[in-house]
């Protein structure tokens, strides 16, 4: 609470008590350090967002009119879940659903209003949640997995693979990926005290990640890795800065790849990893695979303006549609199959903008712009439209973006 009353201040546009800014911050702490707990519902998270939402409303928090894009792109998105819904809404779990996919568009827009605000403080008190939840769930993984905990197996893992505090695997695995970088960033630019400190915390979200089993986080781990160094070597002020996250890159690649070795000595790790990493599995190959559902049932949507309502997809098929974009089709018909990568790709196009805009969260802003579109490309083969992480990167980005305008006009303001 004391930190969050003294963190540095990014042209506020609100004034508040020392103490209401304090309670704001830290409930941006509870948040984000909430959200990696969720193998309950309602979740902490759940519970955090809405006392977190009152709160803010309470003190000051208003609605922007330049988020009046966002705000329809997610009125229609529901819309559409919706009126799909209707004539299923007697069927199970499909009220719930449905529930959910408005909840989540709800803290879409609660994100996007915060972090618009007293962004700096904002976006570091986030950050500081989110290590700190993935480091729980992480450690609740690690533990689970090699039977740490008595009774713990059962409850911490699935089908032998780590799933720590959430209810899949794959879902733990993509969560943690973000986390991930925000400490990656602090290894190659930090100094070697607390730089060291972030490399055991990396080694021990990483080792998470891997015990996951998740082919797609281990690949969202390693491309969005190197694409957030990338962005941090193009954005770097000096050469000597740039240097340092060249050479700091290249030793982790090596502690990583000789973390991996040792762990793959133990012939169940082994077996596992080499069965996951396989990509021929059963359930992609076939005419009804994962690949092969995408095919039909994108032939499918093109004669059923209203989709088949949610939850659905598996009457006609083996399994779920493993696609977030023709869920979306599928669940919501028409209108939420273009609202849905309306809103996704729009966002991608206008993060782009915003990468070389030096402000005070830029390192911030680049982790969770690579972690949302690592979580993009990964929508290609999983279901993510439910995932909370996934939802609360989209607002925060766009909350970034109003404040980069507002920060790049005071900018100029002075120059």
């Amino acid at each position: 609470m004391a930190y969050a009353a003294t963190a540095g201040e990014s042209l506020p546009s609100i004034t508040a008590a020392p103490g209401v800014l304090a309670l704001q911050r830290a409930l941006v702490w509870l948040v984000g350090a909430s959200i990696a707990i969720v193998f309950i519902e309602p979740s902490p998270y759940e519970l955090a967002t809405l006392a977190a939402s009152v709160i803010f409303f309470a003190t000051g928090a208003r609605m922007r009119l330049v988020f009046t894009p966002l705000l329809l792109l997610l009125f229609l998105l529901n819309l559409g879940y919706s009126i799909s819904a209707v004539a299923v809404m007697d069927r199970p779990n499909v009220p719930s659903w449905i529930a959910t996919s408005w909840y989540m568009a709800i803290t879409v827009i609660f994100f996007a209003m915060v972090i618009s605000e007293d962004t700096a403080a904002r976006v570091d008190m986030l950050r500081r949640g989110l290590i700190v939840g993935a480091m729980v769930a992480a450690l609740a993984g690690i533990a689970g997995y090699f039977n740490l905990v008595p009774g713990g197996r059962d409850l911490l893992t699935l089908y032998d693979r780590a799933r720590g505090t959430f209810k899949d695997p794959n879902v733990f695995g993509a969560f943690l990926v973000l986390p991930a970088l925000l400490v990656l960033q602090s290894v190659v630019t930090d100094k070697f005290g607390k730089a060291f400190r972030s490399a055991i915390v990396f080694g021990i979200i990483s080792l998470a990640i891997l015990l996951a089993f998740s082919r797609a986080a281990w690949g969202m781990l390693i491309i969005t890795s190197g694409f957030v160094l990338a962005l941090m070597v193009l954005t770097s002020r000096s050469q000597s800065q740039r240097s340092r996250i060249i050479v700091m890159a290249l030793v982790t690649v090596v502690l990583a790849a000789a973390l991996v070795a040792v762990l793959l000595s133990f012939d169940s790790i082994a077996q596992l990893f080499k069965e996951r990493a396989s990509l021929d599995q059963s359930y992609d190959e076939g005419r009804f695979g994962r690949f092969g559902r995408h095919i039909l049932g994108a032939e499918m949507a093109l004669g059923l303006p209203f989709g088949i309502g949610p939850l659905q997809f598996t009457r006609y098929f083996p399994e779920d549609t493993h696609n977030s974009y023709l869920n979306a089709f599928m669940s919501g018909g028409w209108l939420s199959g273009v609202c849905y990568p309306a809103l996704v790709f729009v966002t991608v196009l206008t993060g782009f903008r915003y990468v070389f805009v030096r402000a005070p969260w830029q390192p911030a802003y680049l982790a969770i712009f690579a972690a949302f579109l690592g979580t993009v490309g990964e929508s290609f083969i999983i279901d993510t439209d439910h995932w909370r992480h996934f939802w609360m990167m989209l607002g925060t980005m766009w909350g970034m973006f109003v404040a980069a305008e507002r920060w790049k006009a005071a900018d100029s303001a002075q120059a």
